[in-house]
């Protein structure tokens, strides 16, 4: 017997609960498939649990300088590394609760289990309750993606790590090698020196997270020097041989020089793998390296079947996933003759990135070398938080704002920031330039003092010689 349903979401991650959500809101009948747990990797494994394991270290950092603040504790200040790693799981384990309810409240049918389509809107569930026929109007593919093991060195989960393994340590690590610095190579970089590891990360490019402006990489790999990280630029690790002991390496330098390291520990940050191999794609559907090829609405180029999220191209973000899950969910409800939806597509030059290393980045469209790279012609500000006195009153002097203008339009072209608490920050700049304003909204936008969101303020007028802070 098969069930039917207007739309099936394969996959519960952020793209995918949040895809049926807004499906059940428009009055579809919704049904979501996972085969792990409810939330995903982003709930259960990823973007929260890591988090928590990062506000631990940050803790741990301050009660290490608490006499920076004034302050005296009595008694040695250290990790106990169980305790903190079980924080982190409640805490994931929590949202997965949260979603859970969620699927109750919008009266969202679960099926726990593996998914495999057999056609743009049917598909085959085997799960603990055996084998469930599944159909649909549409069907929405959520399945998002992988990390990415080194061919010679799989991980291992003893000494080689992907991030899953690095967020439930069997043990303390005391060298660490990391290998990737885009942001969770970075994030667990900082979070395991923070934590008492002697942490060395390379990366094969020129600069550490270099998706990012050039200035925020710089001043970032001088912050992580300064706290201790060995930082390898230009570098590619070519072999790795894992023993009960640890791990020795040899890295490889641009100029063809071979280096010799040990370490206790190892964790490939290289990127991700779609998820999107063997539930029956094949056949339906368009790949570029594993990755679904959709419109801007999450069409496949077979009617009925829709992808959203990691198993997408790029950029690989819980809160890009989210967004494309509800776009897809308007696009159905319309086509399904559902009046009075605009669903727009996804402005990708509009999408933040942040990483939550210490000291935080976040940016959102262009680099300066971009805007320059595509013909423009820029203004740009910089503003130190030297400058900023809440940013001092924190001892989070650290950092800086960085925004980038079309000097013939006034239109901001990107935004960068390095600093204390600057994630929080940048959605500031997001509805910015979602509202496609210009430096004049900017300018005469008043900023609450004392934040270090000033800096904001102060960065844009910089970029027209009207900086009043520095």
């Amino acid at each position: 017997m098969t069930t039917q349903y207007d739309v099936i979401v394969l996959g519960s991650g952020p793209g995918g609960y949040v895809a049926a959500i807004r499906c059940a809101q428009l009055g579809l009948k919704t049904a979501i498939v996972e085969r792990e747990l409810l939330g995903g990797i982003c709930l259960n494994w990823g973007c929260i649990p890591t988090k928590a394991l990062l506000r631990s270290a940050e803790i741990l950092h301050f009660a290490q300088h608490a006499s920076d603040y004034g302050l005296k504790l009595a008694g040695k200040i250290e990790a106990d590394l169980a305790a903190v790693v079980k924080r982190s799981r409640g805490v994931a384990k929590q949202l997965n609760a949260g979603v859970t309810h969620l699927m109750k409240k919008n009266k969202i049918a679960v099926h726990m289990g593996t998914g495999t389509l057999t056609g743009p809107t049917s598909l085959t569930v085997k799960g603990e309750k055996g084998e469930e026929q599944l159909a649909a109007k549409h069907i929405i593919v959520a399945t998002g993606a992988r990390a990415r093991d080194l061919p010679f060195a799989p991980a291992d989960g003893k000494r080689v790590w992907t991030y899953r393994h690095a967020m439930t340590p069997p043990e303390m690590p005391g060298k660490l090698l990391v290998i990737g610095s885009g942001a969770i190579g970075i994030e667990f970089a900082s979070f395991y020196n923070d934590m008492g590891a002697d942490v060395t990360v390379v990366e094969m490019l020129d600069r550490i997270v270099p998706a990012e402006d050039a200035d925020v990489s710089a001043f970032l790999e001088k912050s992580l020097t300064k706290q201790g990280i060995a930082i390898k630029t230009g570098a590619g690790v070519e072999e790795l041989k894992v023993s009960d002991k640890g791990v020795s390496a040899k890295i490889k330098r641009k100029d063809g020089n071979v280096e010799a390291g040990e370490f206790s520990h190892v964790i490939v940050a290289i990127g991700i793998v779609p998820n999107t191999e063997n539930i029956g794609l094949e056949k339906l559907v368009e790949m570029d390296r594993g990755f679904i090829q959709i419109d801007p609405y999450g069409r496949t180029k077979s009617k009925g079947l829709w992808a959203i999220g990691d198993c997408t191209p790029g950029p690989w973000l819980a809160h890009k996933a989210s967004h494309e899950g509800v776009t897809c969910a308007e696009a159905i409800a319309q086509e399904l003759g559902i009046k009075g939806l605009h669903p727009h597509p996804l402005n990708r030059n509009a999408i933040p990135g942040c990483t939550y290393c210490h000291p935080q980045i976040a940016s959102v469209g262009m680099t300066e070398a971009k805007a320059k790279e595509a013909g423009r012609t820029v203004k740009v500000g910089t503003f130190p938080f030297i400058g900023n006195g809440k940013a001092i009153a924190l001892g989070e002097a650290e950092g800086f704002v960085k925004t980038v203008f079309d000097a013939k339009t006034g239109e901001l072209l990107g935004a960068h920031m390095v600093g204390a608490e600057v994630t929080e920050m940048i959605q500031g700049y997001v509805t910015a330039m979602t509202l496609e304003t210009t430096e004049a909204e900017l300018m005469q936008t008043v900023y609450p003092h004392p934040t270090i969101s000033e800096s904001m303020h102060e960065s844009v007028l910089a970029a027209y010689g009207r900086a009043l802070h520095i």
